[in-house]
């Protein structure tokens, strides 16, 4: 039996699968659909926290929010990706080569088509 609290709805995962890069590869499909639902669990722990709180110390609602943002710091796509190519190494590499790993590919590909179209 599994427990709602702590299991993501299989509409979730059905959608995670959908949308999960690397569809040929089965190791980074998989490693993906791991981190949406490592993702999806912390983020139903903090709003758990988050009611606790509200509810057993009458705590301010803008109190909890704070609490959110720093837990769940907003960086947007496109600085996300950015960052990675400030951190990657770059032109100096051997034979002026850039090297990605998977994830890193995969943020950029992410903030890349989500562009608007010209």
């Amino acid at each position: 039996m599994t427990d709602p609290t702590i299991t993501p709805p299989p509409e979730l995962v059905r959608q995670w699968k959908r949308t999960a890069p690397h569809q040929s590869n089965e190791h980074e499909h998989y490693h993906y659909i791991t981190l949406c639902a490592a993702q999806w669990g912390a983020d139903q722990e903090l709003e758990a926290c988050c009611e606790w709180l509200e509810l057993s110390y009458d705590w301010d609602v803008s109190a909890c929010e704070y609490l959110r943002v720093e837990r769940r710091p907003s960086t947007s796509l496109k600085q996300q990706a950015l960052k990675t190519l400030e951190e990657a190494p770059g032109p100096d590499y051997p034979r002026a080569m850039t090297v990605l790993d998977s994830e890193q590919h995969a943020l950029i590909r992410r903030a890349l088509e989500a562009l608007p179209n010209d």
